[in-house]
């Protein structure tokens, strides 16, 4: 398995965050960090790649307290690792609402 270099970094207009989905859980939850800053989302969503992504986005954009229209996956739309920017929120902000969301 090749290794990940993704961690939440500051952009030109937002952040990035790299995610892991793992579906059919019981509910929507940010289960914890994996050592190279890729977040661990559980979602009740079955595998349907749309519906994930569509879900995802959604709970996302609740944990960060922005619209859903400021939270776009930008790579990984078929996987289970994605890549997913925030527009208009720094880094540090981002990092604080995950942790504060973390179960």
């Amino acid at each position: 398995m090749r290794t990940r270099e993704f961690n939440l970094h500051n952009g030109r207009r937002g952040s990035a965050l790299a995610v892991r989905v793992t579906p059919r859980a019981s509910h929507n939850q940010i289960v914890g960090l994996v050592d190279d800053g890729t977040i661990k989302v559980h979602l009740s969503s079955d595998a349907a790649e749309d519906q994930i992504n569509i879900e995802l986005v959604a709970f996302l954009a609740e944990v960060l307290g922005v619209p859903r229209s400021r939270v776009e996956i930008v790579a990984g739309e078929s996987g289970r690792d994605k890549l997913v920017s925030v527009l208009d929120m720094d880094v540090e902000t981002a990092h604080q609402r995950v942790l504060a969301h973390m179960d």
